[in-house]
């Protein structure tokens, strides 16, 4: 890092004019001033899209010439106390600069690189600020320039941010796996550095810096690191394999973490566990082939789901998949952002919209409104219960069962899937019947009576109402309760 600071030095003074994300100084150390433009230039750096604002002293701020400066930051004191230590302790938590250093020509510079405000304003001493034109103001003096901040901060991303900065076009290459960008894609891999980085950065995978050097966002690395363990506050985010022996969690067989990028090892995950899944001889196929106990899509997109929908800002949890003798948990963590009970029919949220959008690009997941009716399926096509779904204070777990008698199956989840096949009977234009359902868990006529006492429970939770009340019950018909009839 030390050798490139010069070159954003040299970038930042080919600036027309100072801008909001730029304050270039003399001699002028005043330990209140620096925090107040701290916080002015952090606000107004998410303000204009700018991943850094800095203050650089050493620059003419009308001719932008370099003319050195006395100042030494790392040597001040405010009181008894080092300066940033003072600064760190008046500035809200959420403030994030560094002192950087370098000689030009002979000239001293001294610089304070300071990120992006991220989901609140950066205060000093609890007063918040911003920039106008060359001049740092009290935030609350500027009330449209607050909703305008506020709207940036509501919609900022977790995969917008950059980990890793001032990475020449090697260290890019070095860090992520571009080839499996392209080919996921299905993109023929350009052999020039300006035409890759084209690519990466127009969908959000690198960032060129103001210092003409690439950074790799989180979306970068997240999807294709070669190590997540490379990139600050994404190793715990690698997708955890756990085999255990028999039902619960005492005796652990096997346990793998896919340290990679998303894109660079889903498939690998997916063939692990689905390794570790019990199977048997297909005796009805002509050809030799084997019959998975599980629904392999179901446990393809849970996966999936995991990695989409987790809560990036959580720290210290990743997704993670427990393949247990009689079921399968997948857990991210965050909760869902749609209501689990409206799950198969509304339209899907994400927090990692980027992330999801790619991702179906490259065909590591169903299209969008697809993947819960697909599991669903999947489970109702080998006569399973529905994938259970259960939302904790910090976290979302999806459970796919095995094979299972009818009559072994918990009665909560009897109900779940009963309320499931009326919700897809219904966006398919039908309704859920006593024979339809006899169906889905592969009953014969004879198992009639215990689907209507199953039907009966799903009505008296307030799961599934008749879509004609006055039908005759032979011939009665049940929607969700949110349906319109």
């Amino acid at each position: 890092m030390e050798g490139n600071i010069d070159i954003l030095v040299k970038e930042l003074c080919k600036l027309p004019k100072e801008t909001g994300w730029v304050e270039f100084k003399h001699n002028n150390d005043d330990p209140k001033m620096i925090g107040e433009d701290i916080s002015a230039l952090a606000n107004t750096a998410t303000l204009k899209d700018r991943d850094f604002a800095y203050m650089v002293w050493g620059i003419d701020d009308t001719t932008h010439n370099i003319i050195g400066t006395s100042v030494r930051l790392a040597l001040q004191t405010k009181g008894q106390e080092e300066l940033e230590n003072w600064l760190r302790h008046q500035l809200s938590k959420n403030a994030n600069f560094e002192f950087l250093d370098t000689e030009i020509d002979g000239n001293h510079i001294e610089i304070i690189r300071i990120h992006k405000a991220l989901l609140t304003p950066v205060a000093f001493e609890k007063t918040e600020y911003i920039r106008s034109g060359s001049y740092t103001k009290k935030l609350n003096d500027y009330p449209e320039l607050m909703a305008q901040l506020w709207d940036k901060l509501r919609n900022s991303r977790f995969e917008d941010m950059c980990p890793t900065k001032d990475l020449r076009y090697a260290d890019v290459l070095r860090m992520i796996d571009s080839g499996v960008y392209f080919s996921m894609l299905k993109i023929p891999q350009p052999t020039e550095e300006k035409e890759v980085m084209h690519y990466l950065i127009e969908d959000g995978v690198a960032v060129k810096h103001d210092n003409g050097l690439y950074g790799i966002t989180n979306l970068g690395a997240i999807l294709f690191a070669k190590d997540l363990n490379a990139f600050p506050r994404l190793g715990r985010k690698a997708m955890r394999v756990v085999q255990y022996q028999g039902r619960n969690r005492l005796f652990i067989q096997k346990e793998e973490t896919f340290n990679s990028g998303y894109a660079v090892c889903f498939e690998e995950i997916v063939r692990f566990v689905s390794a570790l899944l019990p199977s048997s001889e297909d005796a009805a196929s002509v050809a030799l082939t084997t019959k998975s106990r599980y629904p392999l899509p179901s446990i393809r997109e849970a996966i999936a789901n995991s990695l989409i929908h987790q809560d990036l800002y959580i720290t210290g949890a990743g997704p993670v998949v427990e393949v247990f003798d009689n079921r399968i948990e997948v857990t991210n963590p965050g909760t869902p952002l749609v209501d689990i009970m409206r799950i198969i029919d509304n339209p899907p949220k994400s927090r990692n919209e980027k992330m999801a959008s790619l991702m179906r690009r490259m065909k590591m997941c169903e299209e969008l409104g697809r993947g819960w009716d697909r599991m669903v399926l999947a489970c109702e096509i080998q006569y399973l219960p529905a994938p259970r779904i259960e939302v904790f204070e910090e976290s979302t777990k999806v459970t796919i069962f095995s094979e299972m008698e009818f009559k072994n199956i918990p009665a909560d989840d009897k109900i779940w899937s009963c309320y499931l096949h009326a919700c897809l009977m219904y966006i398919q234009g039908d309704a859920l019947t006593n024979t339809s359902l006899r169906d889905r868990f592969g009953l014969k006529e004879s198992s009639a009576g215990s689907i209507s006492r199953l039907i009966k429970e799903a009505v008296d939770k307030n799961k599934v109402k008749a879509l004609d009340p006055k039908t005759a019950k032979r011939y009665m018909r049940y929607v969700p309760t949110w349906a319109a009839v």
